[in-house]
């Protein structure tokens, strides 16, 4: 590993050809290369050399890189989390002149784009894998691929490489696709790269890696997408149909049913990986009707299909349609029904099984059995003819079920299925060995088995297996109701718990914040009583400016008007008596007239009545009384004026004593900032004292300013 920082390129050169050999096939010693920093030094030389202009040295680098990435999941983990995918962005920059390649170039970017697939290879872990992907797309190093891809110019190999290297960035990961499905060529006008794709796939004239590159590209991008299948489905539908412009699924319909036997199994596989796992699609594919010639009904695609089939076309032809009508009516019992609807399909399929024709004759025999079986594991039984016993019955009539089972047997024996299943990639060494597609092994290895069963099943076998399925399937329903039941009250009982943890965290802070106000209150009443007893003091020794907060010259003049209230009621008083002794002495006068009166009267009874006696006394008797009424009204005045000085005196006592408390409380509100001032003032000293500054105590700053006092009299006193 240090070889590689020599400065001797002749050293560092031989040492990566030394680690090329010790790092073939050895796992281990391709960690402890790798952990050595080998990546970042590597990347290094790769950028010195030219990248993908590089000489010999560059290619050795590349070498080396996939030696150690390569089935590796540890390196490749650590090359990923070392953000070196990053580091090969700058690898793929192409200009717009792109013709002229050297051969160093094409195998330096072929190199450069297996390192890309390593890391994105379908055999990884799928968390690893979509890892990868995601970094690919957020650095950009898709969208180069995607600008390789619609260059002009570059060689066929790298194009053909670029788009197996595409496929597995964008298979299984939604953004991916949809960044691809977005992706425009630079045509008049721009049509969509899938477009442009499968015309090249379509096109017998194309080379066969090429075709077999883009059928590759376009099951990447319909994998786990039903998003894309929808879309491509959408291409074929009466609705959508656009006549100025050339569609996926008319490219795929043209391949479907051209002369040439590659372009029909291509399109048919491709077609089919747009129904994959997609109920929804089967069922909408089963809209499309399809124009043959004029003055004709136009037919279904289904129809065309097996019209096709029934014509005995090249065996590639029918193998690739029989694997679209496999996986079409697969787990889709409306399929079934039209597929079983068409009277002749039926016949056809169990003349085909019970043939015995010769070898290259075998696989269409299985892939039949395996049509007919599905239409019996997924029947629905709504077509009377065609239910599943009926099937059964005419399977054991015309053909036999053990002659059955083996001819349905034919396709896993085949030498091709086996290749097949292996790995996702079409790869095929020439093109009539190109006959199985990777997912349909799948749904092979899924269905044989369950055909095999439902064909040797009785009548009362499968009445038993309904009656069972039924009993499942209500006990199932019972077990979800409960399991809901149970996923509700599990929720109910986390949020009665959350709430009881709220309430519970709330209630301790709280009793905390009651605990610490407790104390606040305890320490502001051990201050105030501290403050009050040195306040008490200095208050006593004042000369009495203030008292209870209240100022001496609104304090006087209170008193001062309380004071005139009491002369006033004195004098209100005095005059009062006065007037009822004076009250009391014309009645005491009035009454001695009225005797007088009587005796005068008395007296001249005896004699003559004088007539001007008389007269005197009733006036006299008539001005007492008004002047009693007058007394009486004067009285009552006085009375209520008393009254209203009452009032006004109980007033001016409350006022008083409403003042007197609020200048209280004024004054405890003063007392406690004052504790809190000399609070902050003593810990503030105590700082200062501990930062080692000299602090002086209130006593002996006054005891400074008495003795500057003194020193000022005694110099006057000099002067003087």
């Amino acid at each position: 590993m240090d070889l590689l920082a020599d400065s001797r390129e002749v050293i560092r050169n031989d040492g990566l050809l030394l680690l090329q050999q010790l790092t073939k096939g050895n796992a281990a010693i391709q960690k402890i290369v790798a952990f050595e920093n080998a990546f970042e030094r590597l990347l290094d030389i790769i950028t010195e050399e030219g990248s993908s202009d590089g000489g010999i040295v560059v290619e050795d680098c590349l070498l080396l890189l996939l030696n150690l990435l390569k089935n590796n999941s540890s390196n490749q983990n650590f090359f990923k989390e070392g953000s070196y995918i990053q580091r090969m962005k700058p690898w793929f920059e192409v200009g717009d002149d792109n013709s002229g390649w050297s051969a160093q170039k094409v195998t330096n970017l072929h190199l450069m784009l297996q390192l890309v697939r390593v890391m994105v290879s379908p055999v990884n872990s799928p968390g690893a894998t979509a890892s990868c992907q995601k970094s690919m797309y957020q650095c950009g190093l898709l969208q180069q691929l995607c600008t390789i891809l619609m260059a002009t110019g570059v060689p066929a190999d790298i194009l053909t490489e670029t788009i197996n290297t595409v496929s597995e960035v964008i298979r299984g990961s939604q953004v991916n696709q949809d960044y691809f499905a977005s992706v425009n060529a630079p045509s008049n006008p721009p049509r969509p790269a899938i477009v442009v794709l499968l015309m090249s796939m379509v096109n017998e004239r194309q080379p066969f890696v090429l075709r077999c590159a883009v059928l590759y590209c376009f099951q990447c991008f319909l994998y786990k997408n039903q998003k894309g299948q929808g879309e491509i489905v959408a291409t074929l539908l009466p609705s959508t149909i656009d006549a100025n412009s050339i569609s996926a699924g008319q490219l795929l319909c043209g391949g479907l049913f051209s002369a040439d036997s590659l372009s029909n199994w291509c399109a048919a596989v491709a077609l089919a990986h747009a129904l994959q796992d997609n109920l929804t699609q089967k069922e909408q594919l089963l809209r499309v009707q399809l124009a043959t010639s004029l003055g004709k009904p136009p037919v279904s695609l289904l129809q065309q299909c097996t019209n096709i089939l029934s014509q005995g076309s090249k065996v590639q032809t029918r193998v690739g349609l029989l694997m679209l009508l496999c996986t079409w009516i697969s787990n889709c019992p409306i399929a079934v029904t039209h597929f079983l609807h068409n009277q002749e399909n039926v016949p056809f399929l169990t003349a085909q099984i019970s043939e015995n024709l010769g070898e290259d004759e075998r696989l269409v025999q299985g892939l039949c059995a395996l049509l007919l079986g599905i239409c019996i594991y997924y029947n629905d039984n709504s077509l009377e003819n065609y239910t599943k016993e009926k099937l059964k019955q005419l399977i054991e009539k015309r053909i036999g079920k053990e002659n059955f089972v083996e001819k349905l047997g034919f396709i896993t024996k085949h030498e091709l299925y086996s290749r097949a299943a292996q790995k996702p990639q079409p790869v095929f060494p020439s093109p009539e060995q190109m006959l199985f597609d990777h997912e349909f092994t799948k749904l092979v290895k899924e269905l044989e088995g369950v055909i095999t069963k439902a064909v040797h099943k009785s009548s009362e076998e499968e009445k038993k297996e309904e009656e069972v399925k039924k009993t499942l399937e209500q006990h199932d329903n019972i077990v979800t109701q409960y399991k809901e039941l149970i996923r509700e009250q599990d929720a109910q009982i986390q949020e009665l718990k959350e709430q009881v943890a709220s309430m519970t965290a709330q209630n301790e802070q709280m009793q905390t914040t009651i605990t610490q106000q407790l104390s606040q209150i305890q320490q502001h009443k051990d201050q105030y009583n501290i403050l009050k007893l040195k306040l008490g003091g200095r208050n006593s020794q004042g000369d009495g400016s203030q008292v209870n907060g209240l100022q001496t010259e609104e304090l006087t003049q209170l008193r001062e008007e309380v004071e005139e209230l009491r002369k006033q009621h004195a004098l209100l008083q005095t005059q009062l008596s006065d007037k009822d002794a004076l009250i009391n002495t014309l009645v005491s006068n009035f009454s001695r007239d009225i005797l007088e009166c009587s005796s005068d009267t008395v007296s001249s009874s005896e004699g003559s009545l004088d007539a001007t006696k008389m007269a005197e006394l009733e006036s006299r008797l008539t001005a007492q009384t008004t002047e009693t009424e007058r007394l009486k009204e004067e009285t009552k005045s006085l009375s209520e004026s008393r009254a209203d000085l009452e009032q006004q005196l109980a007033s001016a006592t409350s006022t008083l004593q409403t003042e007197v408390h609020e200048s209280r409380k004024e004054q405890d509100d003063l007392l406690m900032l004052l504790a809190d001032q000399d609070q902050k003032i003593h810990s503030l000293k105590q700082r200062l004292k501990t930062l080692g500054e000299t602090v002086e105590d209130e006593d002996d700053l006054d005891a400074r300013d008495q003795t500057d006092e003194d020193d000022e009299e005694e110099e006057d006193e000099d002067e003087d």
